[in-house]
């Protein structure tokens, strides 16, 4: 079986917890019992090896036991957790789904089936193959999503080595790569994964006392929430060995208010993409943007400022978009990167960009300094087309206080000047009361019109 490597930890671990879910524990016997469970139901009813399954769920019991279930019947999994339930009918139909499941929580798994035919060539390799699949969703926030299709016997190879046993929280998405490394890991290392319904502040900080959690795996902008609120230091958040962030840039302020929500923790950034699975990485210090990332099967290489990587987990390709592959078999991510010997420091994504007049602007650079200012919550800089520059820097700011846009466009260049180059000011600055972040905790720098502008 596909999964035999997990097999024999969740027998050697069979009474330990494997999760914590809504404040019942379950062991690793029983998600072992429940997948076989789950395995015969689903194979009763017809699925089998190349059956294309989309699962509907986040993090539950019965989601990680279909989907464990799935993968050893040899079927694809396509994932779409419920804060995508806005895009399903889309991705429902870009999978060209044969079965759905939904999963409820403990409650028993409901399974119908489509009248799709699943014909993509993607498809055949993986029945010739007799391989189970993984599909994974991008989040399609500023163009038509992408489907990334991986072999599972190919991603799961680097949890085969044994590694440390920390409980971990399971912060991100169950259908994002970060959330898929999350459950995956945990579970090689037979760890427990205390899962998570309330992503806020409070919550996570509550979880974390109550459980004793030790990985705490987020994003950077739920790093700057939580470090606005202040909320962590009503909580007992010394169970923390290590915070790891990624999914987006870091900003250096939030990155060092870290170190005083956490005293002694250790900051990692991770990298990763849905194409190639999680990379193992180190980072120069805990107050450092600076990483080292590779690891087992993976190799990097920097082309024209952009980062590639070749990798044994890289995804068999897209179900509806080119191929991003070099001739030679390297990723390219599309992250711009400076480089200093063995380290890398992310700038931003080439899309994101913004030309002025020739010169770039990386979005993030600016959102950073921005951000220091006492009164803005939240920012997101991005690039609006102009006849004479090609295009121009503008912004949107949410702040603590109501600011009159004339007033905040006056306190933010202000601020700016000595601070960046005067290309890098915005020219048009947005103001709003709604949150700038999305439910996947990444920045909307294409927001939804704003209150009000100057």
């Amino acid at each position: 079986m596909p999964l035999t490597f997990l097999r024999s930890i969740f027998g050697e671990r069979a009474g330990d917890e494997a999760f914590v879910w809504r404040g019942e524990s379950y062991t690793y016997a029983w998600l072992a019992q429940r997948a076989d469970e789950l395995r015969e139901s689903f194979a009763q009813a017809g699925i089998g090896p190349g059956s294309i399954v989309v699962l509907r769920g986040g993090f539950s019991p019965n989601a990680m036991a279909t989907l464990l279930a799935l993968i050893e019947l040899h079927a694809v999994a396509a994932l779409i957790a419920p804060n995508s339930d806005e895009h399903a009918d889309a991705y429902i139909a870009i999978a060209q789904a044969e079965w759905i499941v939904r999963c409820h929580g403990v409650d028993e798994p409901q399974l119908t089936r489509t009248d799709n035919t699943a014909d993509h060539d993607i498809y055949a390799t993986l029945r010739d193959a007799r391989r189970p699949g993984l599909v994974l969703f991008s989040s399609g926030s500023t163009s038509e999503p992408k489907a990334v299709v991986h072999d599972v016997t190919r991603l799961m190879l680097k949890y085969q080595t044994r590694r440390k046993n920390y409980r971990t929280l399971a912060f991100l998405l169950f259908d994002h790569i970060g959330g898929v490394d999350t459950l995956f890991y945990c579970l090689s290392n037979g760890s427990c994964l205390i899962l998570c319904d309330d992503r806020t502040p409070e919550g996570v900080c509550e979880l974390v006392q109550r459980h004793g959690v030790e990985v705490l795996p987020v994003a950077p902008s739920f790093l700057n929430l939580m470090g606005i609120s202040g909320v962590w230091r009503d909580y007992d958040l010394s169970s923390l060995r290590f915070v790891t962030y990624g999914a987006e840039m870091m900003p250096q302020h939030t990155l060092d208010r870290c170190r005083e929500m956490f005293p002694g923790v250790e900051i990692i950034q991770k990298y990763g993409t849905s194409e190639v699975g999680t990379l193992r990485s180190q980072s120069r210090s805990s107050d450092s943007l600076w990483v080292k990332i590779g690891g087992e099967g993976y190799e990097t290489r920097v082309v024209d400022g952009r980062l590639q990587i070749k990798a044994e987990s890289s995804m068999l390709g897209y179900l509806n978009a080119p191929s991003p592959f070099t001739d030679d078999g390297w990723f390219m991510t599309g992250d711009m990167v400076e480089v200093d010997g063995d380290y890398v420091r992310f700038l931003g994504r080439d899309s994101d960009i913004i030309n002025v007049g020739g010169r770039k602007v990386y979005p993030a650079e600016v959102e950073a300094v921005i951000a220091q200012m006492p009164e803005v919550l939240e920012v997101a800089v991005f690039g609006q087309a102009n006849a004479i520059l090609g295009s121009i820097v503008c912004a949107t700011v949410r702040t603590a206080d109501a600011i009159k846009p004339a007033e905040l466009t006056q306190r933010v260049r202000a601020f700016l000047k000595d601070r960046v180059e005067d290309y890098k000011v915005p020219m048009k600055i947005e103001t709003t009361t709604e949150s700038l972040t999305t439910d996947r905790f990444k920045t909307m720098r294409r927001a939804t019109p704003p209150s009000s502008s100057a």
